[in-house]
């Protein structure tokens, strides 16, 4: 994490290290490039980790929110609770097991699913609870294993931006059936493309290694075809950068909270409303997330920061908002899930990586202040 000149200031960027890539050349250089023994060293060190069970890394996060539904048995006729602030992908894998989405509104607090409101979405055919934990921080998961339990449904965390955040201590992908991750390059580790799923359930865990690699029963010689399953495997040299990542994750999250206390101390917060971390929680800070008034605003913000060569970006969607969803199940998303409207419609990613210093932050908070300052 060293300070460099630099200009522009980007969103995000990964941050690989020459161990990072020495661990990748001596795949290839192997020969062996499929899933193999480095797959199955990451799924080890992930569990280890966070204290997990059972991991199946797989091709990515979609696949592995996919991979998720059909393991439980969710289909046709299913419905499956969900926040509806988040990126498309956690609804687009509902639909495509033909369940149904039921969206709820989220916390303006958190960006994260408001258990408050998931009893009023359950009917006979729930389920299941696919909560969200939005940029990095984990949604309110005693409230919703309560909810969950009291009802006989599963919980599937999308977890795609919380590697590493915790509630109490446990970690985001252990409180419910399955956790699903994502190796995006925009997450804290990355393999390009990639994912994770954790479970604590032996018999999901062999279903799930059993669906990703074409229906394949695990270790069986002759192979032994016992599902339809689909090619969602992870290539052995994709596993060997995030197991070296892997290694030094807890200062590459503590360093993303440096920068994120940075934000908070130097944002103006009468004129941003800012993200806040509830007590007993880890932030990921996979987004650093902030919300103008209106969103006139935020655009004229975007477009000042990128005059200056700070480049930000939309947060999440308000799937609801999306015209397949919107019109599929005639949603009003400004009066169905106004938080969820508010935090898209009006809401900005800040850049903040692990290739970012203390000096960056000060420009972009310069930089909003004054676009601030200008306007009164």
């Amino acid at each position: 994490m060293k300070n460099r000149d630099r200009t522009p200031i980007y969103l995000s960027r990964p941050n690989l290290t020459d161990s990072d890539i020495e661990a990748v050349v001596k795949v290839l250089k192997s020969g062996n490039l499929v899933q193999g023994s480095n797959v199955l060293e990451l799924e080890q060190s992930l569990n280890q980790y966070i204290s997990s069970n059972h991991s199946s890394a797989v091709s990515n996060g979609t696949a592995s929110l996919h991979l998720a539904l059909v393991a439980l048995g969710i289909g046709k006729g299913d419905e499956v609770i969900l926040p509806a602030l988040s990126y498309i992908a956690t609804a687009n894998v509902i639909e495509l097991v033909g369940a149904t989405p039921v969206f709820v509104d989220i916390c303006l607090d958190t960006f994260n699913i408001d258990p408050s409101k998931i009893e009023a979405a359950i009917t006979k055919r729930t389920k299941c609870i696919m909560p969200v934990h939005e940029f990095g921080l984990c949604a309110d998961m005693v409230s919703i294993i309560a909810i969950a339990s009291k009802h006989h449904l599963f919980v599937i965390e999308d977890a795609a931006c919380a590697i590493g955040a915790t509630i109490s201590g446990k970690y985001a992908g252990t409180f419910g059936e399955i956790g699903s991750f994502s190796l995006h390059p925009r997450k804290s580790i990355t393999s390009g493309e990639g994912g994770i799923v954790t479970t604590k359930d032996e018999f999901l865990d062999k279903k799930i290694k059993t669906l990703r690699n074409h229906g394949i029963e695990p270790n069986s010689y002759p192979m032994n075809f016992v599902e339809a399953g689909y090619n969602y495997r992870l290539t052995d040299f994709q596993a060997a950068i995030v197991t070296s990542q892997l290694k030094r994750i807890d200062n590459i999250l503590g360093y993303k909270q440096e920068l994120a206390t940075s934000y908070l101390a130097k944002l103006p917060q009468d004129s941003l409303k800012l993200p806040s971390t509830p007590s007993k929680h880890t932030h990921t800070w996979q987004t650093f997330h902030v919300v103008c008034d209106d969103l006139e605003t935020r655009d004229l913000l975007i477009a000042y920061l990128k005059e200056g060569q700070i480049f930000t970006n939309y947060g999440a969607q308000c799937i609801p908002e999306m015209t397949y969803y919107k019109n599929k199940y005639s949603l009003n998303s400004i009066e169905e899930f106004p938080n969820a409207y508010k935090a898209y419609s009006c809401g900005l990613a800040l850049p903040l990586g692990e290739n970012h210093n203390l000096e960056d932050i000060q420009i972009v908070s310069d930089r909003i202040n004054q676009f601030y300052n200008d306007r009164k």
